[in-house]
């Protein structure tokens, strides 16, 4: 009998961890939380076969009682955003180094734009992008427009 009830609420807890594991680390629905609930039930199936109806009707309104108070406790005092990735990334591409680029300006790829790469202007290298046309490496190339950060370039004939 003691094991019985060993094995009922170890069942139930590995479920209800994996459950949770599932929730907040793993997104989506995966062998993890499958897992998690499969093992619940057999626990809570365990109660009914081995403890008898009255009894297993205890567990499973336990149960469920229990996973809503942790999931409802450990979501509304934030007991995970220790796990969250908070940190954002807020550079883009040419922002460490503002250019004094001006249209018109000639230089060189460095890289084949296809349609996007980098070329070479003033001993500087900037990420530059074509309107589509692939160049190859050291094509002499041309500033069309600035926009902020955005180089448009096209081949000078």
């Amino acid at each position: 009998m003691l094991l019985d009830w060993v094995t009922v609420i170890l069942l139930i807890t590995i479920g209800l961890v994996l459950i949770i594991v599932e929730l907040v680390f793993i997104p989506g629905t995966t062998l993890i939380g499958i897992l998690g609930f499969v093992l619940a039930g057999i626990g809570i199936w365990i109660g009914y076969a081995a403890l008898g109806t009255t009894i297993g009707h205890i567990i499973l309104g336990s149960t469920v009682l229990i996973a809503g108070v942790a999931f409802f406790y450990s979501f509304r005092t934030d007991a995970w955003s220790r796990f969250a990735l908070n940190d954002q990334m807020k550079n883009r591409v040419n922002d460490e180094h503002p250019h004094t680029l001006q249209i018109g300006e000639t230089g060189v790829t460095v890289s084949a734009l296809r349609p996007q790469g980098t070329g070479l202007f003033n001993d500087q290298q900037h990420e530059v992008q074509t309107k589509g046309e692939f160049l190859a490496p050291n094509t002499q190339i041309r500033i069309i427009s600035l926009n902020h950060n955005k180089i448009t370039v096209e081949e000078v004939s």
